[in-house]
């Protein structure tokens, strides 16, 4: 059996600036294009019998730069809708909400392009992807190309957690992870690796 190999897209201008970037299409800033092509070395040496990616241009682009073919684009690999404090950092939503934490707290409503997602339907869209990727996973190493909360959520999922318990698994841009399996159970075989 493969494993899937996670990988976050670089850097755009808001993920720099530490702001939450859900449905809002941005590209990868020059440093985030960097880190999509450092990725090659990362890769190296993998075939993927499939690569799945958001359909967000950061994550495509990403793709594109590591040298990897996006197979199939899949709208559930979309990062967490944050509604009403898409574009906001955590630290501007705590001046007005103290010790606010989105893990626990959660998002408040947005206009009609960001009305906002629990925890718990991120990770409904995660189990879908999983239920996707493992039917492919026979084949070989499965890749998919996506965004932090979404992939931590993912994570917690492939491990049988619930989808809030992403919270432990911190993720950066432009690195890649490995989620597979030890005695038939799942384990993580390597987390937030940065580009060589």
């Amino acid at each position: 059996m493969g494993e899937l190999i996670l990988v976050r897209h670089g850097e755009t201008e808001w993920s720099r600036a530490r702001r939450h970037t859900g449905r809002t299409d941005l590209p990868l800033t020059p440093r985030g294009e960097e880190q999509a092509r450092a990725l090659r070395g990362a890769l190296a040496g993998r075939t993927f019998a499939r690569t799945l990616v958001s359909p967000a241009e950061r994550a495509r682009r990403t793709a594109e730069l590591a040298g990897m073919r996006a197979d199939e684009i899949v709208p559930d690999l979309w990062e967490w809708d944050y509604g009403g404090y898409e574009g906001i950092s955590t630290r501007a939503i705590r001046e007005e909400r103290p010790g606010w934490f989105l893990w626990d707290d959660g998002v408040v409503p947005g206009d009609a392009g960001h009305p906002g997602e629990t925890v718990e339907q991120v990770g409904a869209r995660a189990d879908a992807v999983l239920a996707r990727a493992r039917a492919l996973l026979d084949d070989g190493d499965v890749a998919l190309v996506a965004h932090g909360h979404v992939l931590r959520v993912l994570t917690a999922r492939w491990l049988g957690l619930e989808p809030a318990l992403g919270r432990l698994f911190a993720l950066d841009t432009g690195t890649v992870s490995a989620l597979g399996s030890e005695h038939d159970r799942p384990v993580v075989s390597a987390w937030n690796v940065p580009a060589p």
